[in-house]
């Protein structure tokens, strides 16, 4: 699927950062190097903005900011034909044309651009609040994105995702009672955080969960 695919299957605004929230802590659990998590939160990237980002340490990414107006997105396949990184550093035509004015400064932040000019993205999207659904630029040629394998654990939404994703990852096998209560946002226990993770407790966390802006009890 490419991006016209993915921005039908993600979901509304408020969902997309709830679930946003909820993957940044479901890995902040379970992962003991907090230097390296796939899925992380910055409730605090700017005065107005929030942002969820998506590293898998292989060159793949995402980034998708939140404010005020709404949400924009970019995401980076580095095997894509589409990368800038063999297009001699143009993004892909159609690629960040329309993007709308409220969300030009999320476009243009240099913390998702390479240092010779050009977005690190084969994927962008964006939603304004008084949008209906998630839009894209008129991308010509795109089937090869990735934007399917980016987003697939956003875009599917249900805490059965993150099941299988934390099997083929961590190769890891959870309880589904405990990823539903992280992605209903309940406030974090020392119960949910050792079902999910035997040698994490709630203290270690406190830093962690303040930069997601995560409630605990």
């Amino acid at each position: 699927m490419s991006v016209f695919e993915v921005i039908q299957r993600l979901p509304d605004l408020a969902s997309a950062r709830r679930v946003s929230r909820a993957l940044a802590v479901l890995d902040l659990v379970l992962n003991d190097d907090g230097d390296a998590n796939y899925f992380s939160f910055d409730a605090r990237w700017s005065e107005t903005e929030e942002t969820a980002l998506m590293r898998d340490g292989s060159g793949n990414e995402y980034s998708i900011v939140f404010s005020a107006e709404g949400a924009f997105g970019y995401g980076f396949d580095h095997e894509s034909p589409m990368s800038p990184y063999v297009n001699g550093l143009r993004p892909w035509p159609g690629l960040i044309d329309g993007v709308p004015e409220v969300f030009q400064h999320a476009r243009d932040d240099k913390a998702f651009w390479d240092p010779l000019g050009t977005p690190r993205a084969t994927v962008a999207f964006w939603r304004t609040t008084a949008d209906t659904h998630w839009r894209c630029g008129p991308v010509e040629g795109v089937d090869k994105d990735g934007a399917d394998q980016l987003f697939e654990v956003l875009a599917d939404g249900r805490p059965e995702a993150y099941l299988t994703f934390a099997e083929d990852y961590y190769e890891l096998a959870l309880d589904l009672e405990p990823v539903r209560h992280v992605y209903a946002l309940m406030p974090l226990t020392e119960y949910v955080v050792t079902s999910l993770n035997r040698q994490r407790r709630l203290s270690d966390l406190s830093e962690g969960l303040a930069e997601i802006g995560y409630p605990r009890s």
